[in-house]
């Protein structure tokens, strides 16, 4: 199976970005910001405001993944899915929650909070706002190389209809008794397609053979390798004059 990679968008520690304005590594370990709606949206938004940090993450690296392949826009709904990989999903919202549940017996609990106390609300909003009818996913399990949900979208692309997948990785900053060594907070999404599109350049072939990834036809070992790889093809085109179309 083979897909085309035209769109990256994140929120990590190193900020807010698009593959097509960054050439600067976007995993890495440190303080996370999180967007607020000025960050995304031009117009005054009362979904967003409401939404937790975990959704808050994962909605922006989406939106900043779909403007750079030029996919923000739309007025049909398009057959486009959403896997997204988590270690420790709403956790945090969850605590958040719980704390609103304790005084008074459970009276002032938040019913905000608990509107978002599943990992895969923001799935379900993404889905509204980008009129994306596909099939969508939360992977909860611990995977070093944040390769799994990229391995399940191109698996889902081979037998579906559908005409393209956001795959990625969301997590917030870990509780201090959970954090692992080689945690990454933050929201990373790549638009995978069936096809490259017309009005912009791609980054590059998405290949799947026997559950092992290739990008450009070399193996993956991990996402931070095909993110660096990708980036480093838009450096290229940038220096080879061509002029890369503003998404």
């Amino acid at each position: 199976m083979k897909a085309w990679i035209n769109g990256i968008g994140w929120v990590t520690p190193a900020g807010f970005g698009q593959g097509r304005q960054s050439q600067s590594p976007p995993l890495q370990a440190g303080e996370l910001q999180i967007p607020t709606r000025k960050d995304l949206f031009a117009r005054i938004d009362r979904r967003f405001g409401r939404l937790d940090d975990f959704s808050r993450i994962g909605l922006a690296a989406v939106t900043f993944c779909l403007r750079d392949a030029g996919a923000e826009a739309w007025q049909k709904k398009r057959p486009l899915g959403i896997i997204a990989a988590s270690r420790y999903g709403c956790l945090q919202t969850d605590l958040d929650y719980l704390q609103t549940l304790i005084p008074q017996q459970g009276k002032l609990a938040s019913p905000n909070l608990f509107a978002y106390t599943l990992p895969n609300c923001f799935l379900g909003e993404a889905a509204l706002r980008f009129g994306l009818t596909g099939n969508s996913l939360i992977i909860n399990r611990r995977d070093p190389s944040r390769l799994a949900a990229l391995q399940t979208g191109m698996e889902e692309l081979s037998w579906s209809e559908q005409c393209g997948i956001l795959v990625g990785i969301v997590d917030l900053v870990a509780p201090p008794e959970l954090a692992a060594e080689d945690d990454l907070p933050g929201s990373l999404f790549l638009l995978l397609e069936t096809t490259p599109r017309s009005e912009i350049s791609s980054y590059g072939e998405l290949e799947l053979q026997n559950e092992q990834l290739f990008f450009n036809s070399d193996r993956l070992e991990n996402l931070s390798q095909l993110i660096a790889a990708c980036l480093q093809v838009t450096a290229s085109v940038v220096d080879g004059g061509e002029k890369i179309p503003d998404s």
